[in-house]
């Protein structure tokens, strides 16, 4: 058997060499064979036979083993593509910038770059492939680079990691130790395995905390600056009671010097520098106040008065801020209660004088009343006019409990002098024209600006007017006119309080007509008008078209006196009126001549009868703001050019920096520092030549006023009549016009 002969498990070629082998020496044997019965042959068949059988089945064994060798290069190529694509895809992930790692459906490593990890050395050579990713946290977790917050442990950032893990796709930063920072990013694959990338974003953070910084900056520096500029002092404390802003108006109001003021000092050590100098008042002790301050529950806002050193008062507000830090501010409130304080001083002493007033008015009416019965009906006549600037000044007075502020109660005060002083005038109109009937009147005719005069009218009868309900309202005009200002006031104080008394519901209207050469001032009302027949004898002593009125509402003589002052002043009465709808007093007054501007300095234009204010220079010298101010503003007011100075130094630099010489000086005799406004006015004349001059002072000895005699220097005592200032102003700077 051939079969037998041949190894199974030898190659084909070696096989087939044996095949060969056995093919060749049986032909020899059959060549050599001599056997007759044809042995040979049948061997020799059986050899041919044999030898077709393995040349077939070394076909096939060719053919099987191309086969194979074609089987074999394709898988080795198959092979080779795979290793190349897997080294191209291992390239292209060490070739990526940021740290990659890729994790299966199951949640373990398959691969990573070099760059994973690589922010955490202590962890980065355990991250293999076939790690999990619950191992992956855990690690990351336990890691010395992680910088987690000092509330935050480990075990609760994994927890954390892990929750995030579950969103398809989260970014987040990661915190490393050095101030480093890292972003890392997780996305899912479509097979449902996850992607992780990590970013060093630290130039990033620090970027953004730079520029974040540097907004900080430029907020703290606008708040200094916003600070700096309000006129409340301000500290701020954060939440560990540390200082941590103030301006330079709290080192100045708190008497701490700036230096003192450092950044990170303790409330109490600020506070026990303070506790020698201040005292507290409004029901708030120091012991209140370092308990709000230390209190752990939420504070409410506190406000209470301090005073510091002697007579400096602060009010003090404190707010706690979102942070559980506080702010204080401290204003300075001295001016407003001396003010306060001068306005009850005001109040109690116009008090007094309207009590003094009243008196003297009631002590004059008794000796009246003890006259003869005429006598006694015109002071009662009189009177009634006296009683309404007297409650006007009540009026006023009494608003100033009212809770007025300062400026409000100011304006109010001085309406209330402005009334009481109508009562003054009026007294003194009294004598003068009780001289009407006797001839023996006199009248005082100057040039005044009639708007003046409307202005204290209108503060005496506007509060009458409001307690009835009627609308009070007045025409202003900057007109200057020719007239003796008591007898107009009194003509006019008759022709309002008629219109008032006489109108129940609307308005009252006081205007002015300009004429050729003169003007018309008109006292219109809504009242009840006059009859036409009755026009004639409305003038007359005691008459009163309403029977019913009360004594105290008038005798009838208001008219008569108007039209007999107005006959003597040479002012022509108009009456023209519809019952029902109204009436309307007129009186003419001639306008005076204006005078032109005058340059600055001495030269002056000469006026007819009187000088003009306006537009002259004066230079002021009162070392007392409240009071130069008013000055400053009534001059003003004149058409006076005010140089506002405080002392003598300061009036002469100020002089020669704008090198323009004053047409008079006004000077306060009592300056600071022992200085006098005399030695001021000597130093001006020497320096600038022979200023007309005027002595201001509460001072009445008998040697300041010889003093001021013998210069030639009039002398205004305080207070001041402001008629008188400006009758001695005028008179000066008549002195000054050339012949």
């Amino acid at each position: 058997m051939i079969e037998s002969l041949i190894d199974p498990h030898d190659p084909l070629e070696r096989q087939n060499q044996k095949l060969l082998k056995i093919a060749e020496a049986l032909m020899r044997r059959v060549e050599e064979s001599t056997d007759a019965s044809g042995a040979a042959y049948a061997q020799f068949q059986r050899a041919a036979v044999l030898e077709q059988e393995v040349r077939a089945r070394t076909l096939d064994l060719e053919r099987a083993l191309q086969l194979l060798n074609e089987s074999n290069a394709q898988l080795a190529q198959a092979n080779q593509e795979t290793e190349a694509a897997r080294a191209d895809l291992a390239n292209a992930i060490e070739t990526v910038q940021e740290g990659f790692a890729l994790f299966n459906l199951e949640e373990e490593l398959v691969l990573c770059n070099s760059r994973f990890g690589m922010h955490m050395p202590d962890i980065q050579a355990q991250l293999v492939p076939g790690l999990s990713f619950t191992e992956y946290v855990e690690l990351v977790s336990q890691s010395r680079f992680l910088s987690l917050p000092e509330t935050l442990t480990p075990q609760d950032w994994a927890k954390r990691r892990m929750s995030r893990h579950t969103d398809d796709h989260v970014v987040f930063n990661v915190r490393l130790n050095g101030n480093r920072w890292t972003q890392v990013s997780e996305h899912r694959t479509p097979d449902g395995g996850t992607v992780i990338l990590q970013t060093d974003v630290t130039d990033i953070m620090r970027i953004e905390r730079q520029e974040r910084d540097r907004i900080l900056d430029d907020k703290a520096r606008l708040i200094r600056a916003t600070l700096e500029h309000i006129d409340q002092g301000v500290c701020i404390f954060d939440s560990k009671l540390r200082l941590i802003g103030w301006n330079n108006r709290a080192s100045e109001l708190l008497a701490i010097p700036n230096a003192q003021f450092q950044m990170g000092v303790q409330f109490k050590t600020v506070f026990d520098r303070l506790s020698a100098t201040i005292r507290f008042e409004g029901g708030v002790s120091d012991a209140d106040l370092l308990d709000w301050v230390n209190r752990t529950a939420e504070r409410a806002p506190l406000k209470f008065q301090m005073r510091s050193g002697r007579f400096k008062i602060l009010s003090v507000f404190a707010q706690e801020m979102p942070d559980r830090g506080f702010v204080i501010s401290f204003t300075d409130v001295t001016a407003e209660h001396q003010s306060a304080q001068a306005l009850h001083e005001a109040k109690t002493l116009l008090e007094h004088r309207v009590a003094a007033r009243t008196g003297e008015l009631a002590h004059a009416l008794k000796a009246a009343e003890r006259a003869n019965s005429s006598k006694s009906r015109f002071v009662a006549a009189a009177s009634h006019d006296l009683l309404q600037p007297l409650s006007a000044a009540k009026l006023y007075v009494a608003t100033l409990g009212s809770g007025l502020n300062e400026d409000d109660a100011r304006n109010v005060a001085g309406k209330a002098e402005s009334a009481l002083n109508s009562v003054e005038h009026i007294l003194e109109a009294l004598l003068d024209i009780s001289k009407l009937d006797s001839g023996r009147a006199t009248v005082h005719q100057t040039t005044f600006s009639i708007s003046n005069l409307l202005s204290q009218l209108e503060d005496s009868f506007r509060p009458v007017a409001q307690a009835k309900g009627l609308e009070l309202r007045f025409v202003h005009s900057n007109a200057l006119i020719r007239s003796d200002a008591s007898y107009l006031r009194r003509i006019l104080q008759n022709l309002l309080s008629n219109a008032i008394r006489y109108t129940d519901a609307g308005k009252v209207l006081v205007g002015l007509r300009k004429q050729q050469g003169s003007v018309r001032i008109e006292v219109w009302d809504t009242g009840v008008g006059i009859a036409s027949d009755q026009q004639e004898i409305v003038f007359q002593e005691f008459q009163r078209l309403h029977s019913d009125a009360s004594a105290a509402e008038g005798m009838g003589l208001g008219l008569a006196i108007v039209e007999r002052a107005c006959g003597l002043l040479n002012h022509p009465i108009q009456l023209r009126s519809e019952l029902g709808l109204g009436t309307m007093f007129s009186v003419k007054v001639p306008l005076a001549d204006t005078a032109p501007l005058k340059p600055h300095g001495h030269v002056l234009q000469q006026v007819d009868d009187s000088v003009t204010l306006t537009s002259t220079v004066a230079l002021l010298i009162e070392n007392d703001e409240n009071l130069r101010s008013a000055l400053t503003m009534t001059m003003e007011s004149w058409g006076i050019q005010v140089l506002e100075c405080s002392s003598e130094e300061q009036a002469v630099g100020l002089l020669r920096e704008i090198e323009i010489v004053p047409d008079i000086v006004i000077a306060d005799y009592q300056l600071d520092h022992g200085k006098k406004g005399t030695d001021a006015v000597v130093a001006l004349r020497h320096e600038f030549g022979n200023l007309p001059a005027c002595i201001i002072s509460a001072n009445r000895s008998s040697e300041l006023t010889g003093y001021c005699k013998r210069a030639g220097v009039p002398l205004l005592h305080k207070p001041i009549d402001v008629q008188r200032l400006k009758s001695v102003l005028e008179t000066l700077l008549k002195k000054m016009e050339p012949e």
